[in-house]
Formats: structure tokens, sequence, C-alpha cells
């Protein structure tokens, strides 16, 4: 187990700001990330302060990364696959675990709406993004996952303490880890089927499989994911924070692009300073 005392999800502007300014002022810090995200796409960019020319995105998250090594911060490159919370902040991550006294969440934004008929109409209605908020209302029903690696595998296994079945759906997808123990189901998914609320799964190929309750777990957990899992309170695929990145639970902080407003580069770096200073204060005063 490693431990931190700032824990950092996200190596963009946000993350690594907020990074920079929790070192300088004392406290040992760790980013993870999982690869460069949305700045990906930006060939050029023109209208961020001191540079003359373009910068490129891939770039600067790459000399973002550098900046944080040289300071000394730990960067590590991982999929964050599980959080939890017993006074301090537990993350599980695909490679290693890890322990902090506050969390800053900074992976940007991101929500995968399958394209599945009916789908949205069953939101909220058996249809969840969420194991640990969510796992209790079907115990003893069948569940299934709708995913392909590992966060798919998280939710499984925080679903098969309380369901009376798990069934992994990859909608098409080849699964890109080892479910073990869990039956997966690799047919593309034609419709979600069910009177108020979800009853089953259509499969094009015309089969069906009885589910009270289907988690998303498509791809990598994402800001809102993760928010959702600690009782953060969230808008959307945003996560509510104040205007110094604090959420509604003590020791969790929010910056840059998950938390919504305008996406740029340069408010993500403004909102990942106030978040990481922010951070510096709870962990002094705990």
């Amino acid at each position: 187990m490693n431990n931190f005392d700032l824990f950092i999800i996200g190596g963009g502007p946000a993350g690594i700001s907020a990074a920079l300014y929790a070192k300088r002022a004392g406290v040992s810090v760790c980013v993870v990330h999982n690869g460069i995200g949305s700045l990906r796409k930006a060939e050029k960019i023109d209208n961020y302060y001191g540079f003359s020319g373009s910068v490129n995105g891939t770039k600067l998250y790459q000399d973002g990364l550098e900046q944080a090594r040289k300071l000394g911060i730990e960067v590590v490159e991982d999929e964050v696959v599980g959080i939890g919370y017993t006074g301090t902040f537990l993350i599980k991550g695909k490679t290693d675990e890890y322990e902090s006294r506050a969390l800053l969440i900074a992976t940007g934004s991101k929500r995968t709406t399958p394209k599945i008929n009916n789908f949205t109409d069953f939101e909220g209605k058996g249809v969840s993004y969420c194991a640990v908020c969510d796992g209790f209302f079907y115990r003893g029903k069948n569940a299934a996952v709708l995913g392909s690696g590992d966060y798919a595998l998280a939710e499984a296994e925080e679903l098969k303490h309380v369901a009376s079945s798990v069934t992994i759906l990859t909608d098409g997808e080849p699964s890109v880890t080892d479910f073990g123990e869990f039956t997966v189901i690799t047919d593309k998914i034609a419709s979600l089927k069910g009177e108020e609320r979800l009853g089953e799964v259509e499969f094009v190929n015309g089969t069906t499989l009885p589910v009270s309750g289907l988690f998303v777990a498509i791809g990598v957990a994402g800001a809102t994911d993760f928010a959702k899992k600690l009782g953060a309170v969230t808008k959307g695929a945003a996560i509510v924070t104040d205007e110094n990145g604090r959420t509604n639970l003590p020791g969790l902080f929010a910056a840059g692009d998950c938390t919504g407003g305008l996406m740029q580069v340069s408010i993500a770096v403004s909102k990942g300073a106030s978040a990481g200073l922010a951070a510096v204060e709870f962990i002094r005063q705990k």
C-alpha cells in the first residue's frame, strides 16, 4: 500500500496544477493517470498565455507530467478501478493500491451512453452507473454489468455480494480482462425491455436475458463514476464543487472539465491551483 497526503486522479492541466501547488506547500503528492485524454485532440492551441506560437496538446500534456516529476511528485500510470473511504481514501488501481488523506479528481469530462434501444428509458429504473450506490436495491435479484474491461470486473465484484447472479455483457466487444467466475455474454445488445422497470435484455440474435439491474461500466471509470461511489453530489456529468474545488464530502476535491463550465486549459489550470491549495488547507487542519 502506497501512502500519500494527497492523491490526484488525472494527469492533465487541472491535476498537474493542483499537484504543483500542493507539493510546493510541503505535502506528499501522487498523480495517477491513464494516458492523455481530450488534449490529444488539440493539434494546435493558440490562446494559452505565454506561447507566442501554437502549442501541441500532446506535448503540453507530456511537459506537464515531466514538470511534476522534476519537482519530486510521484507520477504513476495506472487505471483506477475502485475507490473507498474508511477515514482515509483507499484507491484501487489495476496494478497497485494507494491510500491518502485527501483525494482530488481531475479526470476530465466523460459519459459513455450506449447506443441501445430504450436505454435512456430505463435510467434510474434498472439502469445504473454505480454498483456501490445502487447494488443494495438488487439484493437477491439478477444483475448484469455492461462493459468489457477491468472497470466492469470491479463493478461485478461489488455486485456479487448482493445480487443472486451477475452476468457480464460486452455488447459485441471482445473481453479485455479475465472475468474469472462470472458468466460473459459477448452478443450484441438490441434493446432493453420491461414494463415500468427493466425486466430483460434482448440481443440481436433474438435471445433474451432476464435482469432487474444493468450497471454501466464501459471503458474506464470517469470522474462522476468515482464521485458517486463516494456519495458526492453530481449534476449531470459534472461534480458539484464550491469555488475552491471542495465537494460536499470533507477531503474530496475536484477540478477541471469534470466540474463543468468553460472547458479550456486556462480554466483547468486555475481550478486545479485552487483545489490543490484547498486540499493542502484540509490536510494541515486534519
